[in-house]
């Protein structure tokens, strides 16, 4: 069953980590929607670099915390906050590219994706 992102997902927010960086949330209903998305491999480097069109080495970390049933997404800004050409100072409108994302599970609620 292929299923979108926002259908499990209680969060999916951007904000700055500092003038340089930005950090991207997604926060998960359920225990077993972030097993899901954790045993998809939904957010991978190679998903990050291919949706915000970004080098790897611009991630600065991918970090899965199962006690928030979340996965924290660091990337360096395109441009410095604040600086001449910036369009989002406070960074809260760079989730937009995660909102789109899909994935195959085996059911609705059983949190097994397909191979």
């Amino acid at each position: 069953m292929k299923r979108k992102i926002t259908e499990i997902a209680d969060v999916i927010r951007s904000k700055n980590s500092g003038p340089y960086e930005l950090t991207l949330d997604i926060l998960f209903k359920t225990d077993a929607d972030f097993e899901t998305a954790r045993r998809a491999k939904l957010i991978t480097p190679e998903k990050i670099c291919e949706l915000y069109k970004i080098e790897a080495e611009k991630i600065i970390g991918i970090v899965e915390f199962p006690p928030a049933k979340a996965i924290k997404i660091t990337i360096q800004r395109p441009i410095c906050s604040g600086d001449l050409g910036e369009t989002d100072v406070y960074g809260a409108q760079q989730h937009a590219p995660l909102l789109d994302l899909w994935f195959e599970t085996e059911g609705p609620q059983t949190g097994q994706e397909t191979v």
